[in-house]
């Protein structure tokens, strides 16, 4: 049998379910039981149970996390041990797993407490956390407390009464793992609100890798686990599974449904939809040759300014950023533009003023998380959770990088306050797991707490709804991107499709952090400087997505790879990506679909571009009269560069050759 560790994190006894089933109906009958919360690996269930039926912890038997989602508990032979009020609720056991149940889709699986052997009453019941919609209290001073659990699907669990002490610790103990808000209606009742939920999955993903399909990593390290199976990619994966825990031995051909239960909208190529494109058979042509110039230069850098700090020619200094990105001496002051904190038309002075406003701003923001006293934090469960989950980030943050590496390193105190500072800033989202991803490398540029603040808060104004709490952003760019897919390749998209991969959930964790597990920290700052030019097109991002999955066609198909080794192999090209040339690459799909004469219209709204105006010659510039596009071929196709060819080989996209010198125009 398999052993999985389970915690017990509150035990009760003296709770007892009041039932009007005696001879007399007017007059209740008290069961009395005990109430568990237990944490079981990526999940937490609320257990209750008559006393006739429960048993000593460290003899319990479960099921594993891919059974059924009601957990049979059976006596053991040995004899049950004495309970007493003193045992730890911190107690831990080892958990068997007797029996895997067969998965049946139940149209309420949710808390769902029919599936009773060798007699277990009729009144016990167990649920997953992720399944709680609300709680009903009894008014303070109104006899015995009590509490009444809602489920989704407006399933009402029998209440519980706590006849021995109150129900406020438990409150407490739920609090920890999912945010309890009073109904604006109901001041009794207390709404479940999922942000956090999606916060701690984040957070187990970080924490514990575990993928049910494959072999179990054994925890590792957080700088390990950056070249191993994606964190983020298990989350959406597993926690999609044990969302709804009767679904963990789902085959892998309902995975796309369950998705679509899981995160209501998204709705990949379904052709019923209304309005719905559908896009087949569209020639692209053949893939031009494309090419990497040097990074920009401090000289060439310093050339396109005026005498008063101000930026002589935008369009061009991005499009020469665009194709070579930025040598490291400039990127202190180049991506403040690009990021949006510095205006493009800015001068030097402006600048300098704009800074110290800013520089007030921040340090405002930042004593007041500063000056709350411990007695203040006891009271705020969301400033409290929000320190927690930054404390556990930053110390496993690119830890391998100079900037952070040891103990007390100044760069990891200055990650921790930016965090903290931005849940003030914006106390809403306040932090999520990944936010520190997308913060360290801006302040190893930067290296100047106020300036990284305010760029990463810049940063966060593109990313916001990828870490809120509808993933309205996630599902919007998977759409996006199997619809520029689809265009691309559409005998690659219906192989997917065939193995049940169609929504491309293995890309969840490029799109969330934008790639930054995928390359190394230096690319990662080549990468985001590129994307940052917005050049040449609108969703850049989303054709490197597809770039790299061309790249990989060829072997998923010929292998014949199934559900499981599409997930594997996409998440173990970690660190092995070339940068320049899938850079390359992305550029080549884009001139090939900005000169598509045919680009569908769905397309051309991901991208950004007018079909009509995009031609191989097309120039902004040269017709006054037209729709301008953000960025028309030619107007980067003119800069001369080096040779890193998109069809060449991998290595051959590292080479450097001379440049011509340029000049802006």
């Amino acid at each position: 049998s398999l052993l999985i560790s389970l915690q017990v994190v509150y035990e009760q006894e003296g709770v007892f379910i009041h039932s009007s089933c005696g001879k007399n109906d007017d007059q209740d009958s008290f069961i009395a039981g005990i109430l568990r919360v237990i944490e079981k690996e990526n999940e937490v269930v609320v257990d209750w149970r008559p006393l006739d039926e429960t048993l000593d912890t460290s003899n319990i038997l479960c099921a594993g996390k891919d059974s059924s989602s009601v957990v049979e508990w059976t006596q053991t032979p040995k004899e049950k041990c004495s309970r007493g009020a003193d045992r730890p609720s911190s107690y831990e056991a080892e958990w068997d797993m007797v029996t895997t149940v067969s998965f049946k889709k139940k149209p309420h699986s949710n808390g769902d407490a029919t599936a009773h052997t060798n007699g277990e009453s009729k009144w016990s019941f167990l649920f997953s956390l992720t399944d709680l919609k609300s709680i009903k209290q009894n008014k303070e001073g109104m006899g015995w407390s009590y509490l009444v659990f809602c489920l989704k699907d407006d399933v009402k669990l029998p209440a519980v009464h706590f006849h021995h002490g109150d129900s406020k610790l438990l409150i407490k103990c739920l609090e920890k793992h999912v945010v309890l808000n009073e109904s604006p209606h109901d001041e009794r009742v207390l709404l479940v609100k999922t942000q956090k939920s999606l916060s701690q999955s984040f957070e187990n993903l970080f924490d514990e890798p575990s993928y049910g399909l494959l072999q179990k990593w054994k925890r590792d390290p957080y700088t390990v686990t950056m070249g191993k199976f994606s964190k983020v990619t298990n989350y959406i994966f597993d926690s999609f599974r044990s969302s709804d825990p009767s679904n963990q031995r789902r085959p892998p051909s309902e995975m796309a449904d369950f998705l679509n239960d899981t995160i209501p909208g998204l709705k990949i190529n379904q052709q019923e939809e209304p309005g719905f494109e559908v896009i087949t058979r569209i020639d692209l042509g053949k893939q031009p040759e494309v090419s990497r110039r040097e990074p920009v230069s401090a000289e060439e850098w310093a050339k396109n300014m005026d005498s008063e700090g101000r930026i002589l020619n935008v369009d061009y200094i991005k499009r020469l950023i665009f194709k070579g990105g930025l040598c490291h001496a400039v990127r202190k002051e180049a991506w403040k533009f690009l990021l949006g904190y510095f205006p493009w038309n800015s001068t030097k002075e402006e600048r300098a003023n704009l800074q110290k406003r800013k520089t007030d701003e921040y340090f405002r923001m930042k004593l007041q998380w500063k000056s709350v006293s411990e007695e203040q934090e006891k009271r705020n469960s969301r400033l409290r959770d929000y320190r927690s989950l930054i404390e556990k980030d930053v110390n496993r943050t690119d830890r391998t990088n100079k900037f952070y590496e040891g103990e007390d390193n100044p760069g990891l105190i200055l990650l921790h306050d930016i965090l903290m500072t931005y849940c003030m800033y914006d106390f809403d989202l306040g932090y999520v797991q990944g936010m520190s991803d997308l913060l360290s490398p801006v302040l190893y540029v930067m290296e100047n707490e106020v300036d990284a603040f305010w760029c990463f808060v810049s940063y966060m104004d593109q990313m916001h709804q990828n870490f809120e709490e509808q993933m309205q952003g996630m599902k919007t760019q998977l759409i996006q991107l199997s619809t520029l897919l689809r265009l691309l390749d559409s005998g690659f998209c219906s192989y997917l499709e065939s193995q049940d991969s169609g929504y491309l959930y293995f890309c969840f964790r490029w799109l969330l952090i934008r790639f930054k597990r995928e390359f190394s920290f230096q690319d990662i700052l080549r990468l985001w400087e590129v994307m940052w030019t917005e050049l040449p097109c609108q969703n850049f991002h989303l054709l490197l997505c597809c770039a790299i999955l061309e790249s990989e066609k060829q072997q998923i198909m010929d292998k014949y790879y199934g559900f499981n080794e599409i997930l594997k192999h996409i998440n173990e090209l970690s660190m092995k990506i070339d940068v320049e040339y899938i850079l390359c690459k992305a550029e080549a799909i884009s001139m090939q679909m900005m000169n598509c004469k045919e680009l569908p219209q769905a397309v051309s709204e991901i991208l950004g571009i007018e079909n009509s105006s995009v031609t191989p010659d097309s120039d902004p510039g040269e017709d006054e009269g037209g729709a301008e596009l953000s960025c028309p071929t030619s107007s980067y196709q003119s800069i001369p560069t080096p040779v890193a060819a998109a069809n060449g080989t991998r290595d051959g996209a590292q080479q450097m050759c001379e440049t011509q010198s340029l000049a802006p125009a």
